[in-house]
């Protein structure tokens, strides 16, 4: 428990200063106190509440590490964990006082305290000597001094050695001198002369008192032995000797030298030297006295932090006993031999790299026993570091934060604290901290690329890995930790996640159904990486992937149609020279690049040297001049195969008619079906194709004339107008080639005028021969449907064909495709537009007219064909349209909005040659006579 022996100044000072950051607060204890005797209540006295002392994590630091008191954080007292013994403690130190830290941390805090520890009366004064013996010669005068050893008493103060007594006092007092270092030496002065006669021996008994309560005492006894005659004793030069030595000097180092005369002769004159008894024996052993010289010497090894000074009593004694004393007094200068010591008091192993400047990262106290300069301490670390150190008081230093922390710039610091004094020369110590800097969410995952492009094969398996995209994070552990998510969007108006999947994981990303080319062919959407952190942090990638075609698609046959109750056969006259162009077979692939690029070859045929199909355009003419001896009924297999790999294919049987007359030609395929019932269907279905053609042609004549007649009411009012007006036609389209089996060679003029608000349109044609003759009045009928196509003309009309686009990558004359290849360069002729490469030139506008003549047709391909192959399904179905008799091929591709140029400039066309009249009985022998000759 406290003593309140603290002056009420002192505790003044105390609770004003106590709240500091580097608060004081002194307590005074006796010593000897039980183990656990309370000290005080530092929570009180430094206004500190007990939770701050427990979240603090409050401890005493004390620098020797012996501790003697210990604190209680649960109830803020300090107490007594070791017995203290003061003169151990202290020796004759006082005041006596155990200085302590008291560290806190979060924030870091010091307070300074301070337990003196006072002396009871528990050591009773001694003399270092069991007895003194003197020889005292009987001449001696009175005031003759004989020095004693000095009792030591380990108390102080009042507890310490206070007086002496000397019994018998017949013939000697006692007088006592005060020491530099507090003691007090005794001397006995001789006050009557001694007799030897009467008493040549005596005995006397020295006692030493101390002032404590109660009192205690020490004894020695004296033995004097009464010598004759000599009366003159020794006396020194000087009383006070003073000499100085640098510390760790080398050992024999002379000090100093004493000196003393004695006025007596002979032996009584002769003087030995000695180091009086009362200097402590280990500071007499330091040094070394010359009996016969008197020459001080240094004999051990001196320290300037363990003594500054030292004082000893030499005594002169001369061969009759006879004795004097001095002082001498020995000053150790400081030399700059010790290096700081580095203690650290407190320390933070990590710190966020969010800290504001001037955190305390740590606290240090740095000694150096050296004096003056030797012992004046400055502090530096390393530089280019984030970090300084300051000092809040004398020999405390405090490490911290200069400038914000970046974990992702440096995660760790090594800090070398160096610590040097400003002697001469200087010397130095250093410590090594390890700093770790904690990790806080502010980076976002970043992706390896700004946007990510994947390929797949179409009918993939679902679940089958595409591709992995990859985001990294500055951060560490959790915040670094990235999820991959799909972001919500949709493809085609379904949610992109029925396509594909993320793997929040990996970032691999997968297919979740089977992709088909026809109908996707390239889709796009987000991936989003976030990480673990709080709150968490993100970023977004776009990600392509675009579906590759696989050759999944067989070729379709759309021209010839293929029937199984009827027979189509195309004819061929016997007049028809070598290259003569029978037909064309028409076929499309829903595949796309290389895997729709057709070819046709001739698989079988009655007679294989009359025919040839081409390759790139299925055109099937004839290889030589036809005969008489020809088979009237010949059968041809056409086989068309794609360029995929591996490739698929298509076959189609076409029936070929060799002869001049259609009577000729039903009666040679009549053997093909049931011939009662054949001729039954074939006349129904002439019947039935005549009144719809007629139909047709009435339903066309009446819609003209409405047009007119409407067109005719605008221009007068256009007219009764002052604003000029332009009328639009579509440019007319020709074929060159007439080389078909339907006329398909239209022009017209357009004249288009401001001022007469009306425009006029002049048509011309130009027959060719035709492959398949029904009747005279049906083809009239025909060729009168082809020519009025004002309806085709007119902007207004749905079913305008509009010019063909290019929309294949490679140049017109190069496109893939399975028809509508220009004529060889070997066989096309002057002025012909020749295709440069293996497959198709690009279709006119006169055989895109014509293809609108087989649409009957192609709708029977479609319906027999099934739904799948309607427009909605095969978008590019137009690229493969034949139309009979030409080389047109139809393209319809929406993206694409170059126009093409079908035909070459208009030239000056070569004259007509007029149709040839069918073959007669007699024309016929005249053409076998010439053959045969």
């Amino acid at each position: 428990m406290s003593v309140a022996t603290i002056p009420l100044a002192l505790l003044f000072l105390t609770a004003l200063f106590c709240r500091a950051v580097l608060g004081q607060v002194s307590y005074s204890i006796p010593e000897e106190m039980a183990k656990g005797s309370t000290v005080g209540n530092i929570a009180q006295d430094l206004g500190l509440d007990l939770k701050r002392l427990k979240s603090g994590k409050a401890r005493i630091f004390t620098e020797d590490s012996t501790e003697y008191i210990e604190l209680d954080r649960g109830r803020g007292l300090l107490f007594v964990k070791e017995k203290i013994d003061r003169e151990a403690l202290c020796a004759k130190t006082t005041p006596c006082a155990l200085h302590l830290q008291m560290i806190l941390e979060n924030p870091m805090e010091m307070y300074t305290i301070t337990v003196e520890v006072t002396d009871v009366n528990d050591n009773a004064p001694s003399f270092q000597k069991k007895e003194f013996r003197f020889e005292i010669s009987e001449s001696a005068v009175t005031g003759s001094r004989f020095m004693l050893g000095r009792a030591v008493d380990a108390d102080v103060g009042n507890n310490g050695l206070q007086s002496y007594s000397l019994k018998p006092t017949d013939n000697f007092e006692l007088e006592l001198h005060n020491q530099a270092d507090g003691g007090k030496n005794v001397e006995m002065v001789l006050q009557k002369p001694l007799d030897r006669e009467k008493e040549g021996l005596l005995n006397l008994k020295l006692t030493a008192f101390d002032g404590g309560d109660p009192l205690l005492s020490g004894t020695v006894q004296i033995y004097i032995k009464v010598l004759d005659v000599n009366d003159n004793a020794p006396v020194f030069a000087q009383r006070v000797y003073k000499a100085t030595i640098t510390e760790n000097s080398t050992k024999g180092s002379k000090l100093t030298t004493v000196s003393a005369s004695d006025a007596d002769d002979g032996s009584n004159s002769h003087v030995t030297y000695y180091i009086s008894d009362t200097v402590d024996s280990h500071v007499a052993e330091m040094f070394l006295l010359n009996h016969q010289t008197g020459d001080l010497l240094l004999n051990g090894q001196i320290d300037y932090e363990k003594a500054s000074r030292y004082q000893l009593d030499v005594q002169a004694r001369d061969e009759g006993g006879l004795s004097d004393s001095c002082k001498v007094i020995i000053d150790v200068l400081d030399i700059n031999d010790n290096k700081p010591s580095i203690n650290i008091l407190s320390m933070s192993s990590s710190i966020s790299e969010e800290s504001a400047s001037g955190t305390v990262v740590a606290m240090i106290k740095v000694n150096d026993p050296d004096s003056g300069m030797n012992g004046k301490v400055h502090c530096s670390i390393s530089e280019n570091i984030p970090f300084t150190i300051t000092s809040p008081s004398n020999n405390f230093f405090s490490l911290r934060t200069e400038q914000e922390l970046d974990r992702e710039r440096e995660s760790e610091y090594n800090i070398t604290v160096l610590c040097s004094d400003e002697g001469v020369p200087s010397l130095s110590s250093s410590a090594s901290l390890r700093l770790l800097i904690s990790d806080v969410n502010d980076n976002a995952p970043v992706f390896e690329r700004r946007s990510y492009e994947a390929f797949v094969l179409e009918n993939n398996t679902p679940g089958l890995s595409i591709f992995t995209v990859k985001a990294s994070d500055a951060d560490s552990n959790q915040n670094a930790r990235v999820s991959y998510i799909l972001d919500d969007s949709a493809v085609n108006g379904v949610p992109v996640s029925s396509y594909v999947s993320v793997s929040a994981d990996s970032g691999v990303i997968s297919a979740v159904r089977s992709f088909d080319y026809e109908q996707l062919k390239d889709f796009h959407f987000r991936v989003k990486a976030q990480d673990g952190g709080s709150p968490p942090l993100s970023s977004n990638v776009t990600v392509r992937i675009k579906i590759q075609d696989q050759n999944d698609n067989a070729p379709q046959v759309l021209y010839p149609v293929q029937t199984g109750g009827s027979v189509v056969a195309e004819i061929v006259p016997r007049s028809a020279d070598v290259g003569y162009l029978v037909t064309k077979v028409v076929a499309v692939d829903v595949d796309s690049g290389q895997n729709a690029w057709l070819s046709y070859k001739l698989q079988k045929a009655t007679d294989r040297a009359l025919f040839e199909v081409g390759p790139q355009n299925g055109e099937i003419r004839t290889v030589r001049q036809v005969t008489d001896k020809d088979a009237v009924k010949q059968k041809l297999t056409v086989v068309v195969e794609d360029n995929g790999q591996p490739s698929r294919s298509a076959v189609v049987n076409i029936n070929v008619a060799v002869a001049d007359s259609f009577p000729e030609v039903v009666s040679e395929f009549s053997d093909f079906t049931h011939s009662k019932e054949y001729n039954d269907n074939l006349t129904f279905y002439l019947v039935l194709a005549l009144a719809a053609v007629s139909f047709l042609f009435i339903t066309t004549v009446v819609v003209i004339i409405s047009v007119k007649i409407y067109r005719w009411r605008q221009s007068r009012i256009f007219y009764q107008s002052s604003l000029p007006v332009i009328p639009y036609y579509p440019p007319g389209y020709a074929d060159t080639g007439v080389t078909g089996t339907l006329p398909h060679m239209y022009n017209y003029d357009v004249c288009m005028t401001t001022n007469s608000r009306k425009s006029d349109c002049k048509y011309s044609t130009l027959g060719g021969q035709s492959v398949l003759v029904v009747d005279p009045s049906f083809s009239e009928t025909l060729q009168r449907a082809m020519k009025d196509k004002s309806i085709l003309e007119d902007p207004d009309s749905p079913d305008l064909q509009k010019p063909p686009n290019n929309d294949w990558r490679l140049p017109p004359n190069q496109r893939p495709g399975p028809s509508g290849a220009g004529p060889r360069p070997e066989e096309a002729g002057a002025g012909a537009v020749g295709g440069t490469g293996p497959w198709p030139n690009p279709p006119t506008e006169a055989e895109q007219l014509q293809a609108l003549m087989a649409a009957a047709n192609v709708s029977e391909a479609t319906a027999t064909l099934g739904p799948r192959y309607n427009a909605q399904y095969v978008p590019d179905y137009r690229q493969n349209v034949y139309i009979p008799g030409s080389t047109a091929t139809l393209t319809a591709n929406p993206q694409q909005q170059m126009p093409q140029q079908a035909l070459p400039p208009p030239q000056a066309l070569p004259p007509a040659e007029a149709p040839k009249a069918a073959p007669t009985p007699a024309s016929k022998k005249k053409a076998t006579k010439k053959d045969k000759k």
